[in-house]
C-alpha cells in the first residue's frame, strides 16, 4: 500500500488514537492533533514503540478556539507540502447548561460543526496537492435525534438542550459534507472525495466529565458494558481512509459496518444545507488565508 499523510483530530484517546495506531501500523505517516502537549507526545511515543515506526508527528492546538484551528493548520502546512487523508474526529457533547468559547460561540456547534469546517477550508491547499485525498468527518446516528433545527437559532441562544445540539450539531456536519462534496464536483476537482461516518456507540471518554444532565449521565453508566470498544470504533475511519472500494466515492454517510448508510432525511433540504454551509462560511471567515 503507498504510504499516505494523514492528520487526524482529536486523537489522543478513543477512536482518534486507536485510528491513529491502526494507520501507523499500516504504514502510513500520520500526524495526530492533541490539546495537552505532554500527552500528545506521550501518546506519540506510545505508538511508536507499539508499532515499531517512527512515523507519526504532532500538533498542538486548542480546538475551542478558530485561532487556534488556523494557527494548527498554518503550522501544518509549513512542515508538509501535502495531505492525503484529513479526518476530522474529534467531537464531544456537552454539559447541560449552555457554554461559550472565548471567541463568543456555542461549544458544541464549535468542535463538532466549525472545527472540521474551517480546518478542512485551511488545508484544501495542501489537499488538493495529493493525487487522491480523502476528506472523513466522524459524525454519529445521534444526527437523527436532534429533532426540528431552529435554523434562526443555530447556536441555541433562545433554548438550549444538549443533547438535541449535539444531534443537530452531527445533522449539519452531514450537511456540510454532502454540500463540500458537490462543489468540488462542480469545480471539476476529482482528485479528493468528502465522506462522514458513524463509528458506533463508543465506550470511550466521550461521555465522562462534568454533569450533562441526570438523565444523559445515567444512560452513559448505565449502558457502558454494552458499549462498542475504541478499537472497534474506529474501524469505519481506517476504512475510508484506505480501501480502495471507496476510492471514487463522495458526499456518502457510512455506518459503523462500513456499509452507506441512510441519513435522518425529515429536515432535510437543499435550501437548509446551503443556509448552514453559508452560516458556517460567515463564523470562520475571519480566520480564512484569503
Amino acid at each position: 500500500m503507498e504510504s499516505k499523510i494523514i492528520l487526524i483530530t482529536g486523537a489522543t484517546n478513543g477512536i482518534g488514537k486507536n485510528t491513529a495506531k491502526a494507520l501507523v501500523q499500516q504504514g502510513h505517516l500520520v500526524v495526530i492533533h492533541g490539546r495537552d502537549m505532554i500527552k500528545t507526545q506521550a501518546v506519540c511515543e506510545e505508538i511508536s514503540s507499539e508499532t515499531g515506526s517512527n512515523k507519526v508527528d504532532y500538533l498542538i492546538a486548542d480546538l475551542f478556539s478558530l485561532s487556534e484551528v488556523k494557527r494548527m493548520a498554518d503550522e501544518f502546512k509549513r512542515k508538509y507540502k501535502q495531505l492525503d487523508v484529513l479526518i476530522n474526529n474529534a467531537g464531544a457533547v456537552f454539559n447541560k447548561q449552555r457554554e461559550t468559547t472565548e471567541e463568543g460561540l456555542e461549544k458544541t456547534m464549535t468542535l463538532n460543526l466549525f472545527v472540521p469546517f474551517l480546518l478542512t477550508e485551511l488545508l484544501l491547499e495542501v489537499l488538493e496537492k495529493s493525487p487522491a485525498c480523502r476528506i472523513i468527518n466522524v459524525s454519529s446516528v445521534a444526527h437523527k435525534m436532534g429533532g426540528k433545527p431552529d435554523l434562526s437559532d443555530i447556536q441555541s441562544e433562545k433554548k438550549y438542550k444538549n443533547f438535541k445540539v449535539y444531534g443537530l450539531s452531527k445533522l449539519y456536519l452531514i450537511w456540510i459534507t454532502q454540500h463540500l462534496s458537490e462543489i468540488l464536483m462542480e469545480k471539476g476537482i476529482k482528485n479528493i472525495t468528502v465522506n462522514a461516518l458513524h463509528p458506533g456507540i463508543i465506550a470511550s471518554g466521550f461521555g465522562n466529565g462534568a454533569n450533562k444532565g441526570f438523565f444523559i449521565d445515567f444512560v452513559f453508566k448505565l449502558s457502558k458494558h454494552l458499549l462498542t470498544s475504541a478499537k472497534k470504533g474506529a474501524v469505519t475511519s481506517i476504512y475510508l481512509a484506505t480501501s480502495k472500494d471507496v476510492e471514487n466515492v463522495t458526499g456518502k454517510y457510512f455506518g459503523h459496518r462500513q456499509k452507506i448508510a441512510k441519513t435522518g432525511k425529515r429536515h432535510y433540504s437543499v435550501k437548509n444545507e446551503k443556509l448552514i454551509w453559508d452560516y458556517c462560511m460567515q463564523i470562520v471567515k475571519p480566520y480564512l488565508n484569503k
